[in-house]
């Protein structure tokens, strides 16, 4: 295998890749990237059994051949390269060293034989859809906060994507949540979502992993599926990842339809006051109190090492004096999501869910549930 390649091509297309492998493995295979050259393009590969990510981007091919070679390292050592350079490859099927030249630089890495690399199948998936990358990243930027890092309740490690609705009323929904807040986000359906499409969990890793890839893109995204697996196309590169198998919870039944009371505040002057009032806060909940008033919200905090925190912002509220306590940081993790001027909060009582809305964002839906402070 001979190929030489554009430094800024290779980096990018490794930064995509090497994300995925893990800095501990037990399985030496699974610490290195498939490299892969074959008509004037060089493929990149990268799995942790659970998740796959594959790039394609073109390369000047003078022999076709494929290898691995390990992944943080070669990461590395691009990275490290001047601006412009030029990185040839050169790897002889008999040897165990994959060579790197660029200008004076010259690296030699060990390399396993590609036969050991797992494959990177896609089996049994079926037909799928196409999704505008810019509604992949709204339905992912607007719930991956809330979803649980507690690995006694796997199935609220990802995002549940589903279909809701029916005929022209079809959307495409993502839900996550930790048990003490959720969110939750829509967008229109695009054609081939249908209501009967079964709800998939999935996981954290990939949610992360595919938030990079829709950064600034405005393509459309393949979005393929199986009862086991979901894979994401996007441009030149696929991502495929296993789902979770587990139950989401019925969500629907804590999100409150009976709360009565709505707070509406501005939503940076609030962000900001929070932000501040927490610094007081030095429990592990970093809780906040509000007190809830006619024409403006207080915000306090109080800590025994610290001292105690006020601050003042002006809201309406439609009921009778009342307080609350919240977890700051979690309604911080709310209202940074908002693209809103203003927040509203519908309050039964200060031991209830409270339901949490941007003003002008009919697609999200966040529900926090109060401490006691």
């Amino acid at each position: 295998m001979k190929f030489t390649i554009e430094r800024a091509l290779l980096l990018r297309s490794l930064a995509h890749v090497q994300n995925v492998v893990e800095r501990r493995n037990t399985i030496p295979i699974l610490s290195n990237v498939r490299v892969e050259a074959e008509n004037a393009t060089l493929a990149l590969a990268a799995t942790d059994m659970d998740l796959a990510v594959v790039d394609r981007v073109p390369a000047d091919v003078a022999q076709a051949g494929a290898t691995t070679a390990p992944a943080h390292t070669l990461y590395d050592i691009v990275r490290k390269l001047p601006e412009g350079a030029q990185v040839e490859f050169d790897h002889r099927g008999d040897t165990q060293r994959l060579t790197i030249r660029a200008g004076r630089s010259r690296f030699q890495l060990a390399v396993l034989p590609t036969e050991e690399f797992p494959a990177v199948g896609d089996d049994g998936l079926g037909a799928g859809f196409m999704l505008a990358a810019e509604h992949l990243r709204y339905l992912i930027d607007k719930t991956r906060f809330a979803i649980s890092t507690e690995e006694t309740r796997y199935y609220l490690n990802g995002i549940y994507l589903h279909a809701v609705g029916s005929g022209a009323g079809t959307r495409l929904r993502a839900v996550a949540t930790d048990g003490h807040r959720l969110a939750r986000a829509e967008v229109p359906a695009p054609d081939g979502v249908l209501p009967s499409m079964p709800g998939v969990i999935v996981p954290r890793k990939t949610v992360q992993e595919l938030r990079k890839l829709v950064e600034d893109g405005e393509a459309m995204v393949n979005v393929a599926l199986s009862p086991a697996k979901i894979r994401f196309g996007l441009e030149s590169t696929v991502v495929t990842s296993k789902l979770i198998d587990g139950t989401f919870p019925d969500y629907e039944r804590v999100i409150p339809t009976g709360n009565d009371k709505m707070l509406t505040v501005e939503r940076a002057a609030f962000q900001e006051a929070v932000d501040r009032v927490s610094t007081i806060s030095s429990d592990k909940g970093r809780a906040i109190k509000l007190v809830l008033e006619r024409e403006r919200v207080l915000l306090s905090a109080t800590s025994p090492d610290s001292g105690t925190a006020e601050e003042e912002v002006p809201a309406t509220f439609s009921g009778a004096r009342l307080e609350i306590g919240f977890n700051s940081r979690y309604l911080l993790d709310i209202t940074q999501q908002m693209a809103g001027d203003s927040v509203e909060m519908m309050i039964a009582d200060g031991a209830s869910p409270t339901l949490i809305r941007g003003a002008g964002d009919e697609g999200t839906l966040y529900v926090l549930m109060p401490m006691r402070v």
